[in-house]
């Protein structure tokens, strides 16, 4: 039997913008160049389709420079999928672009009505919960919300706090099955890791907890080669794509894709 938590039939991405050059980020570190984004992100659909995997690459929204971030928008689980709200103001209509696709794989189809907000980078859902960091972009109400709609599909929701100098939970870490998480080390030091197997990016190599487990391989972003050996080490199938231009967008593997398994 697969594991859901990281074995997929599906997954949905969203070509960028032209736009995506006045997305948000947290730190200016330049515009990215939007023939690498492009190319890159070409690589990233190439990787999930080699699993297997059918992959939607739905059309770029110019009127939304983050769109491509398609992760932020919604919560898939096997009962059903949940249309999140975004907190980033300029991001709110994204969620409503989504969910006429998410209809096409799901019959129940939620969302979260506000005054809250929860975006999908801070949550992560394990083999036995479902991890959601407060943060600037998700807050208690929007978290009290979620958990009561997952709570009907019988999972359970844990509420943790993300640290105040991260963006979004997954930022920091990332499921690489079940019971193990890739975690760097100010993260694991919050104390929100309990029980699980962990393995720490290596220092100076922060940016490479955001990676996603696709079926049988882990995509992580190129050029953290003390991380990708304790990976390796740990026997995970390694496919390793540029992620520089995205990272100027405060975005990474996860954030580019919803996964799923559709009925």
């Amino acid at each position: 039997m697969t594991d859901p938590t990281c074995h997929f039939s599906h997954a949905i991405t969203r070509q960028p913008a032209a736009s995506a050059v006045n997305g948000l980020r947290a730190h200016d570190i330049g515009a990215p160049d939007m023939a690498r984004l492009q190319a890159d992100h070409d690589a990233y659909v190439v990787a999930l389709r080699a699993t297997g995997a059918q992959v939607t690459v739905l059309p770029p929204l110019s009127g939304y420079p983050d769109a491509m971030f398609v992760e932020d928008t919604a919560l898939c689980l096997p009962q059903g999928a949940v249309i999140l709200r975004p907190g980033a103001p300029s991001r709110l209509g994204e969620a409503a672009e989504m969910a006429p696709t998410l209809a096409t794989h799901f019959t129940d189809l939620r969302r979260i009505d506000g005054p809250g907000y929860v975006e999908g980078g801070d949550i992560l859902v394990t083999g036995r919960e479902i991890l959601v960091g407060r943060s600037a972009r998700t807050d208690a109400a929007g978290v009290a919300e979620l958990a009561r709609i997952v709570a009907d599909w019988g999972h359970r929701l844990r509420e943790v706090e993300t640290p105040a100098d991260i963006l979004h939970f997954k930022t920091d870490c990332s499921l690489l099955d079940a019971e193990t998480i890739l975690t760097t080390e100010r993260l694991a030091a919050a104390g929100c890791f309990e029980g699980y197997r962990l393995i720490h990016t290596a220092e100076g190599e922060e940016a490479a907890a955001n990676t996603i487990r696709f079926n049988d391989v882990v995509l992580m972003p190129g050029g953290f080669p003390r991380t990708a050996e304790r990976l390796d080490r740990a026997g995970y199938t390694l496919v390793e794509i540029n992620n520089s231009e995205c990272a100027k967008l405060d975005g990474g593997m996860s954030c580019l894709s919803l996964r799923f398994n559709s009925a």
